[in-house]
């Protein structure tokens, strides 16, 4: 199990004020330096060559980013920069192609590149909620360009939803992206009707969750809704862009998950690569706010690579839930015989 994990990553400093903290990251290092996972396989990042950034950016928008290099400037209200920043989100976007490129090669089953700024948010022509590169939607752009992946499924149990995530393929039929969110919220896409468009429609799908909804609601959705989309789609690759943010004691996410829910949502996620593409799992961080939570959730993901066994999950998905998943299985089915 490869961990991509770079002191340098602590460089980006958005202000003394700001959620998106070198604390965050520090948190996690502490953890996995007091209490080693067995097999863990540490690796430096490198950084994203220009090549795999247009990919997904334009290169206006890289040119301008690159303008920051040195000083600090507000990119949008959400999205302050420092003088490391945009080396840094090179940084983390290059740990996000590193990671697929070991898990392609099968040098290693599983790996969780542990970057930061986040990415899901960042669009091709901008950043915002406090990204600047989007990590995963350029690794999984290298990993269909460059190493023939033909069907890549994206996974993203971030509290916000992954807007510039779901524009980079949101007419590609060779990329499932799913995204379960707190909704109506920040940045207020992700709805149950905006389903991908051309080749893409039916390939992007929304799981749009209350506030409040916890370990049962999420395990619901990813089990019964899905489960069977995820069987007929048949991924070579699995990436998750993941996001810890969805925790109990976050304070930006408004939503209830557990340590043990995020554990068992995350064997569910290593058992789906296991089954469809040899366990070729990539994460890649994103959100989570709480450091202890973050640090507890991150523990949790690395365990079920490991393939800890994942814990038993009790109760039943709320009534809204419940309305929402029949909602989209009748907007879904058109496309996925799975939901007929």
């Amino acid at each position: 199990m490869l961990v991509i994990r770079d002191d340098r990553f602590l460089r980006h400093d958005p202000g003394a004020a700001h959620p998106e903290s070198p604390a965050r990251l520090r948190a996690i290092h502490r953890s996995l330096d007091e209490r080693p996972p067995p097999g863990m396989i540490v690796e430096n990042a490198r950084p994203a060559r220009q090549a795999d950034l247009e990919r997904v950016h334009t290169p206006p928008y890289l040119t301008a980013l690159a303008a920051t290099a040195g000083r600090h400037a507000l990119l949008d209200p959400d999205t302050p920069v420092g003088p490391f920043s945009y080396a840094t989100a090179q940084l983390a976007a290059g740990a996000a192609v590193q990671a697929v490129e070991a898990v392609a090669a099968r040098r290693e089953a599983g790996a969780f590149a542990l970057v930061r700024p986040p990415g899901h948010h960042a669009e091709s022509e901008r950043a915002m909620g406090f990204c600047l590169l989007n990590h995963v939607a350029i690794a999984a752009a290298f990993a269909a360009d460059e190493l023939s992946c033909r069907r890549i499924l994206i996974l993203d149990p971030d509290v916000h939803h992954g807007n510039g995530t779901q524009w980079a393929f949101w007419d590609r039929a060779d990329v499932l992206y799913v995204s379960s969110h707190r909704f109506p919220f920040y940045p207020g896409t992700g709805s149950i009707g905006e389903l991908g468009n051309g080749p893409g429609l039916g390939y992007t799908v929304n799981l749009p969750l209350p506030a409040g909804a916890g370990d049962a609601d999420l395990l619901f959705v990813y089990g019964q809704l899905v489960a069977p989309l995820v069987d007929e789609f048949e991924p070579d690759l699995v990436l998750v862009s993941a996001g810890f943010d969805a925790g109990r004691n976050d304070p930006l996410g408004g939503l209830s998950v557990t340590t043990p829910g995020f554990a068992a949502l995350f064997s569910l996620f290593a058992g789906w690569a296991a089954r469809h593409c040899a366990g070729r799992i990539v994460l890649t961080l994103e959100g989570g706010y709480d450091p202890e939570g973050l640090a507890a959730g991150v523990r949790a993901a690395l365990g079920a690579l490991a393939g800890e066994p994942a814990p038993i999950a009790g109760g039943a998905p709320g009534p809204l839930v419940l309305s929402m998943a029949a909602q989209l299985r009748s907007v879904l089915s058109p496309y996925w015989r799975a939901l007929h």
